[in-house]
């Protein structure tokens, strides 16, 4: 899966998204779908149902039921119209990201040079040239 060429943040696999008909369909279908169940959970709370019980359940049926649709066309959305892309990730050590050389990971002796010392603690990501 690693190649040896591959350095961090390359591009290890693209493919173009399937863009399907059926998909773009279904997509705009269960957008109404949802519009029309948020227009009767409005609809609802401004009715009042919500102060009986059987109405409070319908109401919280309803709310569930926004959700799985918009779970849905999410789903769909991310499967057909988003490219598959993989990108090339190492794990770093932490000392990496603070731009250390592998010398310097365990630290420095106390004292030093003083304007090297206030130029890190202003800056932490500061490099030595």
């Amino acid at each position: 899966m690693s190649s040896s060429g591959s350095s961090y943040g390359d591009i290890h696999r693209y493919e173009p998204a399937r863009e399907s008909t059926a998909a773009a369909i279904a997509i705009v279908l269960l957008t109404v779908i949802e519009v029309l169940f948020v227009f009767l959970f409005v609809y609802g709370l401004m009715s009042g149902w919500g102060t009986t019980e059987v109405g409070n359940m319908f109401l919280g049926a309803v709310l569930g039921t926004i959700f799985i649709d918009l779970a849905f066309v999410l789903a769909l959305y991310r499967k057909e119209f988003l490219p598959d892309v993989m990108i090339v990730k190492k794990r770093r050590r932490k000392w990496e990201d603070l731009y250390l050389t592998e010398d310097d990971a365990e630290g420095n002796q106390l004292g030093g040079d003083a304007w090297e010392t206030v130029k890190r603690a202003i800056y932490p990501y500061y490099k030595r040239w």
